[in-house]
C-alpha cells in the first residue's frame, strides 16, 4: 500500500517540486489549498498544472483548526510537509500581522491537528536560514545562535520552537528543516533571483529597458529547489526526528547573479541596472551561508545543481515564457 502524504504551500515553488518527487515514488499525494485559489486556478496553479490529474486537493485554512483537523483525520498522512507561509520577507516588514497570524498560527494549528488526530505521522516543518538574521559567526549551522531580522524570520523562529516543543513534550515526529536560499524557474516574481532572469529574458527580447534593484552587495547561499526538497523528504525517512540545516555552503551576492544572469544572454548587467534605494529592507542581513555537513553525513543527502547551471536554467525558462507571451 502507498504512503499518504499531505502538503501544505502544494502550489508554490517548494510544493510542486516535492509533489512530482513523491509522485515518482510512488506516494499519494493530497494537497491544501485556500478556497479563493480555484476562483483564479489559471495563476495560482500554474507550477502543479501537469499533475492536477495525480494528486487529491482538499480547501482548507491554514488559519482554522477545525479546517485543518478535518482534513488530516480524513486522509490520515504517514507524512506531512508543512511548507505554507506567508514567505516573500519584504512583505512581512508591510504586514507584520498577517505574517504572524499565517506563519505562527498556521504552524501551532497543523502541529496540534496533527498530533490529536493523526499521532503517529511524520511531520517535517519548513524553517528558514532567515532565522539567523545578522549572527556573525561563519557558516552557520543547527548550533548557530538565532538572530532574526524581520518578522518572517521571527515568526518562522516559532514555528522551529514549537516543532521542538511538540518533539520534546508530545514524543511527536516532527523535524525541522533550516533551509538557506533556494531558487527555480519556478519562483515567484516578488523574488529577487526571478525578478532578474525574468527582467534578463525581457531585455534580450526587447520588451524592457533597465532592472531595478536594492541591495546588490547582500550574498545569499543559493541551491536550487529540486535539491532542497530531496532533503525535506529524506527527514522523514529516519528512525527519529531532528533538525537540519540544508544549504550549499557557498555564497554568492545579488551583482553575482545580475552578471551571470545577462552574461548568459551576452550582455554587460552595468548597462541595464539601476539602484532604488525604496527596495532596500529596513533592517538588511548582509550575509548567509550554510554549513550542511550534518545533513549530508546524516542523511546521505548530496547537491546536484550548481549555482551556475541554476542561474542559467532560470533565465533560459524565463527566455521561453517571454517568447510564447510574445506570441500570444
Amino acid at each position: 500500500m502507498s504512503k499518504i502524504a499531505l502538503i501544505t504551500g502544494i502550489t508554490g515553488q517548494d510544493g510542486s517540486y516535492l509533489a512530482d518527487l513523491l509522485l515518482s515514488k510512488g506516494y499519494s499525494v493530497h494537497g491544501i489549498v485556500r478556497r479563493v485559489a480555484y476562483a483564479n486556478m489559471e495563476h495560482r496553479f500554474w507550477r502543479i498544472k501537469h499533475i492536477l490529474k495525480d494528486i487529491t486537493l482538499h480547501s482548507g485554512s491554514l488559519e482554522s483548526y477545525p479546517s485543518l483537523a478535518k482534513i488530516v483525520q480524513k486522509i490520515q498522512p504517514n507524512e506531512i510537509y508543512h511548507l505554507a507561509s506567508q514567505s516573500f520577507v519584504g512583505t512581512s516588514f508591510e504586514d507584520e500581522f498577517s505574517t504572524l497570524n499565517t506563519n505562527l498560527n498556521g504552524s501551532h494549528n497543523l502541529l496540534s491537528s496533527a498530533k490529536d488526530f493523526c499521532k503517529n505521522t511524520k511531520l517535517y516543518f519548513a524553517a528558514s536560514s532567515e532565522m539567523y538574521g545578522n549572527v556573525k559567526i561563519y557558516p552557520q549551522n543547527e548550533n548557530t545562535p538565532f538572530m532574526p531580522r524581520s518578522v518572517y524570520g521571527i515568526a518562522k523562529l516559532a514555528g522551529f520552537n514549537l516543532g521542538r516543543y511538540y518533539r520534546e513534550a508530545h514524543n511527536f515526529f516532527a523535524c525541522n528543516g533550516i533551509l538557506f536560499n533556494h531558487e527555480s524557474p519556478r519562483r515567484g516574481p516578488e523574488f529577487v533571483t526571478r525578478k532578474i532572469s525574468y527582467a534578463v529574458a525581457r531585455i534580450k527580447k526587447g520588451h524592457q529597458k533597465k532592472l531595478k534593484l536594492g541591495n546588490m552587495n547582500a550574498k545569499r547561499d543559493w541551491g536550487h529547489a529540486k535539491d532542497y526538497v530531496k532533503a525535506q523528504w529524506l527527514m522523514l525517512q529516519q528512525e527519529k526526528p531532528d533538525d537540519y540545516v540544508i544549504g550549499t555552503g557557498e555564497t554568492h551576492s545579488v551583482v553575482e547573479f545580475a552578471e551571470k544572469a545577462f552574461k548568459y544572454v551576452g550582455l554587460n548587467y552595468k548597462d541595464y541596472i539601476e539602484i532604488d534605494e525604496k527596495l532596500k529592507r529596513p533592517a538588511e542581513i548582509d550575509i548567509l551561508i550554510a554549513d550542511c555537513s550534518r545533513a549530508k553525513k546524516m542523511l546521505n543527502w548530496k547537491l546536484e545543481i550548481s549555482f551556475d547551471n541554476l542561474v542559467a536554467e532560470m533565465v533560459e525558462s524565463d527566455l521561453e515564457f517571454v517568447a510564447k507571451f510574445s506570441k500570444s
